[in-house]
């Protein structure tokens, strides 16, 4: 296991693929209840997700912005795992973008249920989530 500060190539390549990560947010209960959550990592090294305004953990991170996100190669595969952790910023932009990119990342969305369900996201009001990665852990068998 190592940690710093960037994400590495091998980092990056497990982030960039359609996998679930579990977010933890700082002000959360204890002990902590990650959730799974779509994401991107961003050309600037950040990760982002999207949500409602007025979700839970948007109201936690306005309390104390910390989190971190760990994301984990799926079984059958060698152990291998990523996980970043630093300040959250709640950004009113870019959000219905991202979650537009992230369905077709994560959906097919020639199926029209899905493509319903995107649409249902894109007509909510959604914030941008971008986590600022002071700290990325990792291990990789």
């Amino acid at each position: 296991m190592s940690a710093d500060a960037s994400l590495s190539t091998d980092d990056l390549e497990l982030l960039r693929r359609a996998l679930h990560g579990f977010l933890t947010v700082a002000a959360g209960p204890v002990p902590p209840q990650p959730r799974p959550v779509w994401f991107e990592v961003a050309d600037d090294g950040t990760v982002q997700l999207f949500t409602t305004p007025d979700a839970l953990k948007v109201r936690r991170l306005r309390r104390d912005p910390r989190a971190s996100l760990v994301v984990a190669a799926p079984v059958g595969e060698r152990e291998h795992w990523v996980s970043v952790s630093g300040p959250v910023t709640v950004e009113t932009q870019g959000a219905h973008d991202l979650a537009a990119r992230l369905a077709a990342r994560y959906w097919d969305l020639s199926d029209p249920v899905h493509a319903q369900d995107l649409a249902t996201i894109l007509a909510e009001d959604q914030v941008r989530l971008v986590i600022h990665p002071e700290r990325v852990t990792r291990y990789a068998y």
